[in-house]
């Protein structure tokens, strides 16, 4: 079993910066793919950025390239979304995920099988 906790959400105003933390547990951290998520208030949850465990390769919705940018501690078991020049339509929920054993990039939620709870991010105007 995996066990995922997020922190790190807050409210900040536009143009700020803030960094999520997403902590694993439950299994080698090096066999999760990694992706992050959000969900704004009635919208579906949709993606943000994906981290391969092989390789260092990642990816990012076009909506935040260039802002933010995930990395990964693999001595830690923790992987982080750095989020620069925030901006208000970044507010929702942010959710990290994992799936063990592939060996790609998924970007669809349904590819993924654990999740962490998820952490509120707000940006005001």
């Amino acid at each position: 079993q995996v066990q995922l906790v997020e922190s790190g959400g807050g409210l900040v105003q536009a143009g700020d910066s803030l960094r999520l933390s997403c902590a694993a547990s439950g299994r080698a951290f090096s066999s999760y793919t990694m992706g992050w998520f959000r969900q704004a208030p009635g919208k579906e949850r949709e993606f943000v950025a994906a981290s391969s465990r092989i390789g260092g390769r990642r990816y990012y919705a076009d909506s935040v390239k260039g802002r933010f940018t995930s990395t990964r501690d693999n001595a830690r078991s923790t992987v982080y979304l750095q989020m620069n020049s925030l901006k208000p339509e970044d507010t929702a929920v942010y959710y990290c995920a994992a799936v063990v054993g592939y060996e790609g990039l998924i970007t669809n939620l349904k590819g993924y099988n654990y999740w962490g709870q998820g952490t509120q991010v707000t940006v005001s105007s």
